[in-house]
């Protein structure tokens, strides 16, 4: 298949993506951007929920993003906490009012019914052609994976269950496995 083509294709599902969440942001008087931002904190472990982790996972400046978290502090959507070890670092938490704004937007409706019309087979190649296309994207323009813990090189699982992240030293709750990390390094194959 030719790159422009395949280019078009992914260009036109992922405005039909956006148009879906900014509608239903909108409806809830949140732009885009902002939607973004909740979607990433919602997802993101203790390590990478400070504003310089969402400036790098959203590909934006530094004040884009700080403007964001104003207006989604400013509406009670998020809270803003400094570190307890380092007073300079702030984290960011969603707010029960953040998390029902994000409900039902995202992922958006349309692509959950496109995929339900797809086989098991079809969503299962879809998904692993996705997943190597993402990893390429990345790799060759050097940015970070943000995967989750679970994939990670850094990631250890001991003989009793237990997981830990070999570059924190600390142990992984069941519920960390599965977000976001800033950290992330891919498996080596």
């Amino acid at each position: 298949m030719k790159p422009n083509l395949m280019y078009e294709q992914m260009e036109r599902i992922a405005n039909l993506m956006r148009a879906s969440v900014r509608k239903s942001g909108l409806s809830k008087g949140l732009q885009p951007v902002q939607m973004e931002a909740l979607h990433y904190l919602s997802r993101c472990n203790e390590y990478s929920n400070t504003p310089m982790a969402v400036a790098e996972f959203l590909g934006l400046t530094k004040g884009t993003v700080s403007q964001t978290l104003a207006v989604l502090e400013g509406d009670g959507l998020v809270t803003k906490t400094a570190d307890a070890k380092d007073r300079r670092v702030i984290h960011l938490k969603l707010t029960p009012e953040g998390k029902t704004a994000l409900s039902n937007a995202i992922p958006p409706e349309a692509l959950t019914s496109a995929l339900d019309q797809l086989s098991p087979t079809e969503r299962q190649a879809l998904n692993a052609a996705l997943t190597t296309l993402w990893g390429s994207l990345q790799r060759v323009n050097g940015l970070k994976t943000f995967g989750v813990c679970a994939s990670c090189r850094y990631h250890n699982r001991t003989e009793d269950g237990k997981s830990s992240c070999e570059l924190t030293r600390e142990v992984l709750l069941e519920a960390e496995h599965e977000k976001i990390c800033r950290e992330h390094l891919p498996r080596v194959q």
